[in-house]
């Protein structure tokens, strides 16, 4: 059965003025919700995306993965006739406007006019995300065929896993909504649920958030999408080619200088630096990133920090997004700015320094309880300026979609929604 683009889902947008919020409890994980029954379903074609003009520069050296391939002419027709998988994820469970283009990760690109489509590489398993009419979240499996070790059974696993989907999010919302005033205001105005945290492959979040230092999310995803070009290619979607983000024995054999020629700047020698690093771990690096998973948060930070490149920020959005230290807590200035008017007002005038950002941390766990990096994370998109335009993505209607630009005012808007102090930018 073919199901139409699914209408994005009307969601409450009114905020309330918010007032400093008592202190209460802790709250900790709640149970973990039945999965539905596993259905499919095929929706129209989407109209197909316009080619970049020619003639564009491009970089002989760099990885193809950099380069926006024309479109087929059959692609709209083929796929008509791929079949769309349902995931145990509702709208409240996760929103993909405001999860994936909300600083996380800077791998998912939109390959359809409906903004509520996105396509990306999870571990070999070529995907695009998109919500069904019903509300639920559903896949499309695009390298099945062609790729040995993507299977519809392996892919659903894997995306599960990197969704976070074992965590029921709009439990959570519920009870961090009513220990906390604020919360409870921000999430109204993003429509009571759906910013999930993901839990991304370590090696791929660390050389992403490598990226992320002085810098804005235009760049960010540039150099990003350039690093994934080093690793296997498992296909073209919308016209983007994607790969398998590079291990780091490949990241390893990349040399400075062209990083450096490929606009990295000055982070190029961090991330030459860390591959080296992870190859030398005994074990090896993607082993001992793995088993940070099983370590204390202290311990996480600590370890993350001996990296080139890492400091501490940076090192608590490695943890939160891959390492499983759910109550871990980035702390920039828009965090700070919430901890100083709701949470610690006997702050407010002082400057950010490390040793604050302990307490502010300290201060969200006791708020929020475990899974206070969750409760973190819907407050910082609430202070983001791009916040509006995520909120009008998710609830506008989708009956009569316009085409979307992706020339100098696309990147002027990205700049504009995540500089200066926002998660993808210096203060990480």
């Amino acid at each position: 059965m073919r199901l139409p683009l699914p209408p994005r889902s009307p969601l409450l947008a009114v905020a309330v003025a918010a007032m400093p919020p008592p202190r209460g409890g802790g709250v900790g994980p709640p149970p973990l919700p039945p999965s539905p029954p596993q259905l499919s379903s095929t929706p129209p074609p989407a109209l197909p995306v316009e080619s970049p003009k020619s003639g564009a520069p491009s970089h002989h050296d760099l990885p193809s993965a950099r380069r926006r391939l024309p479109l087929a002419s059959t692609a709209a027709t083929d796929e008509a006739q791929e079949e769309w998988h349902p995931l145990p994820l509702s709208t409240a469970d996760l929103s993909l406007p405001l999860t994936l283009p909300t600083g996380q990760t800077f791998l998912w690109r939109r390959t359809s006019l409906s903004p509520l489509r996105f396509t990306g590489a999870v571990g070999t398993h070529l995907l695009s995300l998109s919500h069904l009419p019903d509300g639920r979240l559903a896949f499309l499996l695009h390298n099945g065929g062609g790729h040995a070790a993507s299977t519809l059974p392996a892919a659903r696993d894997a995306l599960c896993d990197y969704l976070n989907a074992t965590v029921p999010l709009a439990d959570l919302w519920r009870q961090f909504a009513a220990a906390d005033e604020r919360f409870a205001e921000v999430a109204a105005r993003l429509g009571g649920g759906g910013a999930r945290v993901l839990r991304q492959d370590p090696v791929e979040c660390v050389f992403q958030f490598l990226c992320s230092s002085n810098n804005n999310i235009a760049r960010i995803e540039k150099m990003v999408w350039t690093l994934a070009g080093y690793g296997e290619r498992l296909g073209e979607v919308g016209g983007f080619v994607f790969h398998r983000f590079p291990t780091i024995e490949r990241l390893a054999r990349v040399s400075e200088q062209e990083l450096r020629e490929a606009g990295f700047g000055y982070r190029a020698k961090y991330i030459v630096g860390t591959a080296k690093e992870l190859q030398a771990k005994p074990g090896g690096g993607e082993k001992w990133l793995a088993s940070l998973r099983e370590r204390e948060l202290p311990e996480v930070i600590e370890a993350l920090c001996t990296l080139p490149g890492v400091g501490p920020k940076v090192a608590a959005c490695i943890a939160l997004f891959s390492l499983d230290q759910n109550h871990a807590i980035p702390v920039d200035t828009h965090v700070w700015k919430v901890a100083t008017q709701y949470l610690l007002p006997e702050l407010a005038g002082k400057s950010l320094t490390p040793k604050l950002s302990i307490v502010v941390a300290d201060a969200f766990v006791t708020r929020f309880g475990s899974y206070a990096g969750w409760a973190q994370n819907v407050l910082f998109i609430g202070q983001l300026p791009s916040q509006k335009l995520l909120v009008t993505e998710a609830t506008s209607d989708t009956t009569k979609p316009t085409k979307r630009k992706r020339g100098k005012n696309h990147i002027k808007d990205m700049e504009q929604g995540f500089d200066h102090g926002e998660r993808a930018s210096a203060v990480w």
